[in-house]
C-alpha cells in the first residue's frame, strides 16, 4: 500500500466521521465545528489530486469564510446557543431511509461505472495563468467583489455591535 492510499484512507475515515458527526450532533455549535473538520478532509483530496489551487479555495471559501460565518450566526443567536433550543427531529426515520436508498443508488453506480484514467499531465503553471487571468482580463470583477465583500463585512460589524433596544 503506497503512502497515498494511506493518505485517503485516513482522510476518508475523517471526512465520513465528522460528516456523521454534523448530522447527528445534538449541539449546533459543535456540528458547525466538524463541518470545518469535513471541509479541511476535502482540502487534503484535493492536494492528493494535485490540485492545489482548488485545495486553496477551499480553505480560504469554505473553511475560512462560510464555516466562520455559520460559526458566528449561530453564536449570535441566543435561541440556538441556549440550553431551550430543541435538537430532536421526530421524523428521522424519513431521513434514514432516504439516506439508505441514496447510498444503494451510489454503491449501484459505484460498481457499474466504467471508470477511466487519464494518461495525461497535469500542467505545472495553472495556478500562475489563473491569476495572470484574474489580475489582467478579470480584474473590474475581481475588485468589485473585493469591494463588495468589505462592504458585507462592515455590515456585519455594524450589526453586531447594536446594542438591544429597551422597551418602554
Amino acid at each position: 500500500m503506497s503512502v497515498e492510499q494511506v493518505v485517503f484512507l485516513v482522510l476518508a475515515v475523517v471526512a465520513v466521521g465528522a460528516a456523521v458527526g454534523v448530522v447527528t450532533s445534538k449541539n449546533i455549535f459543535y456540528s458547525a465545528l466538524l463541518l470545518i473538520a469535513c471541509l479541511f478532509t476535502v482540502a487534503g483530496f484535493f492536494v492528493l489530486l494535485e490540485a492545489t489551487f482548488l485545495a486553496a479555495v477551499q480553505v480560504l471559501i469554505y473553511v475560512g469564510a462560510i464555516a466562520v460565518l455559520i460559526i458566528f450566526a449561530v453564536m449570535l443567536t441566543e435561541r440556538m446557543m441556549g440550553k431551550t433550543a430543541r435538537a430532536w427531529n421526530e421524523q428521522w426515520w424519513i431521513a434514514l431511509l432516504v439516506v439508505i436508498c441514496l447510498a444503494a443508488v451510489m454503491v449501484q453506480v459505484v460498481i457499474t461505472a466504467n471508470w477511466q484514467l487519464s494518461d495525461g499531465a497535469v500542467p505545472t503553471d495553472a495556478v500562475s495563468a489563473l491569476g495572470q487571468t484574474l489580475l489582467t482580463t478579470y480584474v473590474l470583477p475581481f475588485e468589485v467583489a473585493s469591494v463588495l465583500l468589505l462592504m458585507a463585512l462592515i455590515g456585519a460589524i455594524i450589526i453586531a455591535r447594536e446594542e438591544p433596544q429597551e422597551e418602554k
